[in-house]
């Protein structure tokens, strides 16, 4: 018997990107169809690529407390949370509940490994060099360890790396948390900052493109990498009533088809639709955007529209974001989601970003522009290497599904 997820009030949120830092340039970004990616100037080894940087942050600097956590994941991380009003948010909350009854659950797939590489360019004697010669920034729980200080949180505190689901799967834990009286609510979120780990990884596997990405296009040749910090701030709906926004639910799957690969029939994907369907007890007839995955390669999206064009009537809109943002792995769940909140909020459907050619492929679900409309339930789509996969569903509070 399936548990029937808890709705949950979205009560604040923030995003910072290559789109600019914070929602309203994230909004402006969206209006103009302004993408934020540039020719690879990033890595040390040349790579013909385009990437998606978040401007000031190699001038960002943590406060002096919080120096054994220096490193360009944890700048991000603190340039994201200083945003939108989001630090005085949690203050607040963190005063009405008590900072035990309060979950931080962050996805990253990278966390502070750019620290790492660097500190293996400039061994000293075979050793990390002394200005990175710090345990805690060498460790995939270096971020949420870190927010947590900042944050001053004491309940429970989870790191989540799942690929490119991770953090859209923190928004399935948190409901978990609050649902079960854990926690009275949850600072949910994703980091991952440019390295080239990651950057020669995507290479590797030809999945990169040597020109900005274009999801969906015909002749789309990879995937563009950027990099993004978001949160959000879910609480029960009892206690936040005028809140404008909802969680409505959360789906997941593992397929394990391939470490790389998605099932070329979508089954995993399916499976995590079917699951948030089940769960949060509407269809696919209520549903008005959805945020694809998109990532711009070829099975991806091949995959991802041929799921789109069996599940979904025509009236549901879709469309990829990642051809301004690129993709930010660890960091898409949540980047997307605040642009699917965004776009509820709004009242308008992000076109298919960088399209030159649409992919005959593609059914007519395509918003290849910008379109103006009321949404009442929109989902994100995040599927990860290895099929880790999860889909979020939101509404606006005059949802009626």
């Amino acid at each position: 018997m399936r548990v029937t997820t808890l709705p949950l009030a979205v009560t604040a949120y923030t995003v910072t990107s290559a789109l600019g830092l914070g929602l309203d340039a994230h909004l402006h970004a969206l209006r103009q169809q302004r993408s934020g990616l540039r020719a690879n100037d990033f890595s040390h080894a040349p790579l013909p690529c385009w990437l998606g940087c978040v401007d000031g942050l190699e001038d960002a600097a943590l406060p002096a407390a919080y120096a054994e956590w220096e490193c360009r994941n944890n700048r991000l991380a603190w340039l994201g949370l200083n945003q939108d009003g989001f630090l005085a948010k949690i203050g607040a909350t963190r005063e009405r509940y008590g900072a035990t009854r309060l979950a931080l659950l962050l996805g990253t797939s990278t966390a502070s490994i750019g620290a790492t590489e660097e500190g293996y360019r400039r061994l000293e004697d075979g050793r990390l060099p002394s200005n990175l010669h710090r345990t805690a920034i060498h460790t995939p729980h270096s971020l949420t360890a870190f927010v947590a200080s900042a944050l001053d949180i004491g309940g429970p505190c989870l790191t989540i790396s799942t690929a490119c689901s991770s953090s859209a799967k923190v928004f399935a834990s948190a409901e978990r948390l609050i649902r079960l009286g854990l926690v009275d609510a949850a600072i949910v979120g994703g980091v991952d900052s440019l390295c080239e780990s990651t950057l020669f990884g995507f290479n590797s596997l030809e999945l990169v493109s040597p020109e900005p990405c274009r999801p969906f296009d015909a002749t789309r040749r990879g995937i563009s990498i950027g990099e993004a910090a978001g949160f959000a701030l879910l609480e029960r709906i009892e206690s936040q009533p005028d809140a404008p926004l909802r969680l409505l639910g959360c789906g997941e799957s593992s397929d394990a088809h391939h470490m790389s690969t998605p099932d070329p029939e979508g089954a995993g994907a399916e499976l995590a639709l079917r699951d948030l369907f089940d769960r949060a007890g509407f269809d696919v007839s209520h549903v008005d955007y959805i945020n694809l995955h998109g990532t711009a390669s070829q099975k991806n999206d091949a995959m991802e529209a041929a799921l789109v064009a069996r599940l979904f009537p025509t009236s549901t809109r879709v469309s990829s974001t990642k051809g301004l943002t690129g993709h930010t792995l660890g960091a898409a769940g949540m980047l997307e989601a605040a642009i699917t909140l965004l776009a509820l909020r709004e009242g308008f459907v992000p076109g298919n970003a960088g399209i030159v050619q649409p992919d005959p492929a593609c059914s007519a679900h395509f918003a290849w522009h910008n379109e103006n409309r009321p949404l009442k339930v929109a989902l994100s789509h995040s599927f990860g290497f290895g099929g880790s996969n999860a889909c979020l569903a939101f509404a606006r509070v005059d949802a009626a599904v």
